[in-house]
């Protein structure tokens, strides 16, 4: 068995033809099912469940890119919305890359692009995401994108899980730019 279909992880055209697998044999590889073809230029071998195919094509093709705003408030339970594309973060000025998956760029600061920044294993795959507190303190310094409702009831959801402290989203907010007075005035009306 080839090293690509044993490892049992994504892999790109690129990696196959490095490890002496041509396009004719990776070609054979599909139409036999051995391996899955996730994205253009993107398989995994059958056998693995590597997770969302989405995600794995972000991550694959975007390393940078963070997930972000609803997305990430989603993913904490901050929101019942259920985003129609990943809301992705990248730093101004990075590469945009051609995704299959549905997708709403962003784009932040470079200098303030890893403030909160962290991985968490989400749909099987390993990616990066803001933290639930920047995300809230996101929504409420992009609410013109994401709309205030949906700030407030991510605040609301956040204050009353189990060691969330105000002065926590106020230091972020800090940080961040437009992010401390819409912020604070929310607070002041929920507390």
């Amino acid at each position: 068995m080839h090293d690509l279909l044993a490892r049992r992880a994504p892999f790109r055209t690129a990696e196959a033809r490095a490890q002496g697998v041509n396009a004719r044999m990776l070609r054979a590889w599909v139409d036999s099912g051995l391996v899955t073809q996730l994205a253009r230029g993107i398989y995994e071998p059958a056998d693995a469940d590597a997770g969302d195919p989405d995600l794995i094509e972000i991550v694959i093709r975007s390393p940078r890119a963070t997930i972000c705003l609803t997305t990430a408030l989603a993913q904490y339970d901050l929101v019942d919305d259920i985003p129609v594309a990943y809301d992705l973060a990248l730093p101004r000025g990075a590469h945009r890359p051609l995704l299959a998956a549905r997708v709403a760029w962003r784009w932040f600061d470079a200098e303030t692009f890893c403030i909160e920044r962290r991985t968490e294993q989400i749909s099987g795959v390993v990616v990066p995401i803001y933290s639930p507190a920047r995300s809230v303190v996101d929504a409420f310094r992009m609410r013109g994108y994401e709309g205030y409702e949906t700030a407030t009831t991510a605040l609301r959801r956040w204050l009353v899980r189990r060691g969330n402290h105000p002065s926590e989203l106020l230091r972020i907010a800090r940080l961040l730019p437009r992010a401390e007075r819409p912020l604070r005035t929310a607070l002041e009306i929920l507390t």
